[in-house]
């Protein structure tokens, strides 16, 4: 009776919370687009999730929740091991390469710790009198680290928190931050094929460069050979914040009369996400999973009109990450009783402009 109280009194809770959520939104702050930096946190750099667009926030398991909704890190088994490359925007010579292991502590709880950096190759060094450079070469460097925890609140409860570190640099300057996701997912139904979502992103510190490179040599007086440093200041500025909700339904079909052999599962998310610096977005997916050996997956991405265009949902697109995008995992068990498994990882992205996005990922579950 008191775990029946306490689930309904969460779906209240959470109902209550998604509505002011919706309604305080302001469809995204298209006049404050250009004001945020850390663009790198919205990119998801794994393989599997990717292939969803944002749609399986409430669904999400595992060390990728660590960039969509961290609460789904708590269903992790035992241990798991990703490897991630990511080929951003093909045509733009940009790659992301991405880490991330988890592992259970103590009943229900589980830790995670996730690294994603951005290659940008070599770039030339230029100034006002070398706009041909000539001079050498810098390569610039974008990296998020995260530490994470979720917990099994109970068996439909699940919630946890996110804490990331993110750097970016050039060889003479560089800004650091720190930032924190918080998530929760709600499990319901006989078989708990349904499932809620909701997460905050990208709440921290504002950024500042700074360092040699936004020092200047100038003279102190016109009549004196004598030089000083003068540094200058850049302007700080804030991290894409954004709220995700999200719901998915499982449709499950059972190996006979055993309800726990599942043969085949379709399953179908949305995902609502109300970003702070730009406009909203919507997302739907589509999963099938054969036997948890096969997945194929599908979704598509669009984004709200602001007020000043027409009512219509469908637009030109502020945001290259809009569209159709799909993948599939292959997930092979290594031993009898199917604890160990080897998973291979594909989504494909597409954008405009650019010639789409690639990630390819490598899981283990030991």
């Amino acid at each position: 009776m008191k775990n029946i109280y306490n689930n309904f009194t969460v779906i209240i809770l959470l109902t209550v919370f998604t509505l002011l959520l919706v309604k305080n939104s302001n469809a995204g702050n298209e006049d404050r687009s250009g004001q945020a930096g850390g663009g790198e946190l919205l990119i998801n750099p794994w393989g599997r999730s990717s292939g969803w667009g944002l749609a399986n926030s409430s669904s999400i398991r595992g060390i990728e929740a660590t960039y969509l909704n961290i609460a789904g890190l708590a269903f992790t088994p035992k241990t798991e091991v990703i490897f991630a490359r990511t080929e951003w925007l093909k045509g733009s010579g940009v790659n992301i390469s991405s880490f991330g292991i988890s592992q259970r502590v103590g009943e229900s709880g589980v830790l995670g710790l996730s690294l994603m950096t951005m290659s940008f190759g070599e770039i030339e060094i230029t100034k006002t009198e070398l706009p041909d450079g000539g001079i050498g070469k810098f390569k610039p460097s974008l990296s998020n680290i995260g530490i994470a925890y979720s917990k099994a609140f109970s068996n439909s409860i699940f919630g946890g928190f996110n804490l990331k570190i993110i750097n970016e640099a050039i060889s003479n300057a560089k800004a650091t931050g720190v930032a924190i996701d918080a998530g929760i997912q709600y499990i319901t139904g006989e078989q708990e094929q349904i499932k809620f979502g909701v997460s905050m992103k990208n709440v921290g510190t504002k950024l500042r460069f700074g360092g040699d490179g936004l020092d200047k040599r100038a003279l102190f007086d016109v009549n004196s050979p004598n030089q000083i440093t003068v540094q200058q200041k850049s302007a700080d500025y804030e991290l894409p914040s954004l709220i995700n909700i999200g719901a998915s339904y499982d449709f499950l079909i059972f190996s006979g009369e055993d309800t726990t052999q599942v043969n085949h599962r379709v399953t179908l998310a949305a995902n609502f996400t109300s970003n702070a610096f730009t406009k909203d977005q919507f997302s739907f997916g589509l999963e099938y999973s054969l036997k948890s050996i096969l997945m194929l997956r599908g979704g598509y991405v669009f984004e709200k009109k602001s007020d000043k265009e027409s009512d219509s949902y469908i637009t030109d697109n502020t945001n290259v990450l809009t569209g159709p995008c799909a993948g599939m995992t292959i997930e092979l068990p290594l031993n009898k009783d199917k604890s160990t498994t080897l998973g291979i990882d594909y989504s494909y992205r597409a954008t405009n402009p650019f010639q789409g996005t690639h990630s390819f990922g490598v899981r283990i579950n030991l």
